[in-house]
């Protein structure tokens, strides 16, 4: 099933340099598929973990569990990675397992097209080259696109406005006044980080959070001592968080009334930290805890109780050239606006258009919310592998354990192609839509659809971005593909 004779082609292009297209290509590399490429948008590898480069970014999975299961790393500096760390250490795995070679840097794929009559992929950039891989793989994660709100008159702007996953470095806060919009993730994390820079800070703020403690500290030089001469330490560690996660999340998956224990250690961490029963009240959230992403922090809550800061809980009526106009009609002038309002995480391919049998298009075809058979193949784009792809995020554990279980089905479907000596798998359409209707139903009564707007959902309530059920079912559910689950091309003639 290879292009050896034909070295301007490619057996499998993956599109990003994140995790899930590095792990891919390792696994690739493995498995003794050596010709392929990986195409990356930006001039450096990383995804995520490139571009979010706010002050305080962080993860909030802790370190052991948030790597490779095969490379382990003994070396975590903190209980929880910073950016920078996560980040070097994803280079260490491209140049431990020989990627370079097979990077693209400043490959931003414009479009990818299936031929049908040569039964490969056709992909272009925009800036005008053009590659072919039998097999197509995308790594594109959801969490490198920002999401900008739509705010009457945002682009009248004049002073310096930038998005959290956009951070402009070169910025001097000294001295000024910023309106920061969003209290997610990543406004829990730079917010503490900026507060004592400003003059004053304005915190827009539409819907609280649910917050638990960080339980963060340095990880101690015995213990990483022991990590790197003891390796069955550090499986025994990495397994005690896996599984640990995994039971905190069973209110999650089951019944959101088993969500009692962490509303009470949410409400006991706000309480203890803000004093004022006005602001304790506008930082209460008013739907079931889950149902929204949980963030962690210690030092969010004393952040909003600076001075200088103002939580403001009206809304936004509109923006002017050096203002932002509330719902009541107050104007509050700014010099700056931090955009901490999220990402596109229901377009998991966005900006590539992916053209299929027949001319269809992928963004036509989830119109109505992104679909995928396990959320990795979809009906009518025949050998196209979605990493991250439609309803595989998760809400309780690490990402990376469901980027492998996604990697390693690949790999045996590839596997199988060779062997049995297929051209083109292309999952059935009824399939799909079996899988995805039982989904659905599952997804009804977890706290994810118990009634708050998250970016978890569509525009109108569907959610097509998490996983139903705990990690351990979606690696049961991937662990070989069933082949009666696809319709095959025959063999191969060279």
């Amino acid at each position: 099933m290879t292009y050896q004779n034909h070295p301007e082609k490619h057996d499998v292009i993956i599109i990003g340099a994140g995790f899930s297209g590095i792990g891919m290509g390792i696994k690739l590399k493995e498995a003794g598929i050596d010709n392929f490429l990986i195409l990356e948008s930006a001039d450096s590898i990383g995804g995520t973990w490139r571009d979010n480069d706010y002050p305080g970014c962080a993860c909030d999975i802790p370190s052991h569990l948030y790597s490779f299961s095969f490379e382990p790393s003994p070396d975590w500096s903190r209980m929880f990675p910073a950016q920078d760390e996560i980040w070097a250490y994803l280079q260490h795995c491209v140049d431990k397992y020989g990627l370079s070679s097979h990077l693209s840097l400043n490959s931003n794929v414009d479009q990818a097209v299936f031929d049908e009559d040569a039964l490969d992929w056709k992909l272009t950039t925009d800036d005008g080259r053009s590659f072919t891989g039998r097999t197509l793989v995308s790594g594109m994660g959801g969490l490198s696109r920002p999401a900008y709100p739509d705010i009457p008159g945002l682009s009248r702007f004049e002073g310096s406005c930038f998005h959290s996953a956009r951070w402009d470095h070169g910025f001097e806060f000294h001295g000024k006044t910023v309106a920061v919009i969003g209290t997610g993730a990543s406004a829990i994390q730079f917010v503490p980080q900026i507060v004592d820079e400003v003059k004053s800070l304005l915190l827009f703020q539409r819907t609280p959070p649910w917050i638990v403690p960080k339980l963060d500290r340095p990880i101690r030089r015995w213990e990483r001592w022991l990590y790197r001469h003891v390796p069955f330490a550090r499986f025994l560690f990495r397994n005690f968080i896996y599984w640990r996660q995994e039971v905190r999340g069973i209110g999650f998956t089951i019944d959101p009334r088993l969500m009692g224990h962490a509303n009470k250690i949410a409400l006991e961490h706000l309480e203890k930290h803000v004093a004022d029963e006005q602001l304790r009240n506008k930082l209460t959230p008013d739907y079931t805890i889950g149902c929204k992403r949980i963030l962690i922090s210690c030092d969010y809550y004393p952040a909003l109780q600076k001075d200088n800061l103002s939580l403001i809980t009206t809304g936004i009526r509109e923006i002017t050239a050096d203002s932002i106009v509330d719902d009541n009609g107050q104007e509050h002038k700014i010099d700056a606006i931090i955009l901490g309002t999220g990402f596109r995480a229901t377009d998991p391919i966005s900006p590539a258009r992916i053209f299929g049998i027949g001319g269809r298009e992928l963004s036509h075809d989830w119109r109505n919310g992104p679909e995928a058979f396990l959320g990795i193949n979809v009906a009518g784009y025949p050998n196209l592998f979605l990493l991250v792809g439609p309803n595989t995020g998760l809400g309780h554990n690490s990402m990376i354990f469901m980027i492998e279980s996604q990697v390693r089905y690949t790999i045996k479907m590839l596997r199988k192609m060779s062997e049995q000596g297929h051209q083109a798998v292309d999952v059935k359409a009824n399939s799909q839509e079996r899988f995805n209707r039982n989904l659905q139903r599952i997804l009804a009564k977890s706290v994810w659809q118990s009634g708050c707007k998250s970016w978890y959902q569509t525009e109108d309530g569907k959610n097509s971005s998490i996983w139903p059920g705990p990690s351990f079912s979606y690696w049961a559910r991937t662990l070989r593909p069933d082949m009666r689950h696809y319709n095959v091309t025959g063999r191969r003639t060279r």
